[in-house]
């Protein structure tokens, strides 16, 4: 961390510490040792940690290319592969944890039960990024669907594949939990191409 600006050592602290101990568990102390700033440098960028659960949050949407999307699609190019090459990454996190991964963003969303507005929707404004993206490269493969086919829906389903697989695998420490709603989602996906064959 030795050549990143005060703040973002703060932001990066922060994101170590929400992912592994969650928002509430995080102390101020915590945010100062992990960071390695002093407390008047803490609270110069942020006033309080709310704060920095915002810019922690903004930090993941604005991220999602170069931290989720470009390393999972590096080498894809074929667009339902390139959303099942999204979930791999997701089943690799879980698997080299020993399913103890939990999605950044879906672990602070199931921990902070009301949020203010604006943390709700930095929340909201996350899964939009990752729905979008995936709406957006099923579209490139929108003519192998019928015609009409909510591709946005889909996206959505499989954001909500991904996170309760990775809730499931979490609770049960088996990724087949994780597996086996991938493959449904799969076998749903080729049951809509099978039909636009077949039509």
């Amino acid at each position: 961390m030795g050549g990143k600006g005060t703040r973002a050592r703060i932001v990066e602290a922060a994101m170590e510490l929400f992912w592994l101990k969650g928002f509430n568990s995080t102390s101020i102390a915590d945010l100062l040792s992990r960071s390695q700033v002093n407390s008047g440098s803490l609270y110069y960028f942020f006033p309080g940690k709310q704060d920095v659960l915002l810019a922690v949050l903004e930090a993941y949407r604005d991220g999602i290319g170069p931290m989720l999307l470009e390393p999972a699609w590096a080498g894809v190019d074929d667009p339902i592969n390139r959303l099942f090459a999204l979930l791999d990454s997701y089943r690799r996190a879980i698997v080299t944890t020993d399913c103890e991964y939990g999605c950044p963003i879906g672990s602070l969303a199931l921990e902070l039960h009301e949020p203010d507005p604006a943390v709700r929707a930095l929340i909201a404004a996350n899964f939009d990024a990752w729905i979008g993206a995936v709406a957006n490269t099923l579209g490139d493969a929108a003519h192998r669907f019928p015609p009409g086919t909510d591709l946005r829906a889909i996206a959505e389903l499989a954001l909500n594949v991904m996170e309760g697989g990775v809730m499931q695998a979490r609770t049960y420490r088996d990724v087949a939990y994780f597996d086996r709603s991938v493959a449904q989602l799969r076998s749903c996906l080729d049951a809509l191409m099978q039909q636009e064959r077949a039509a």
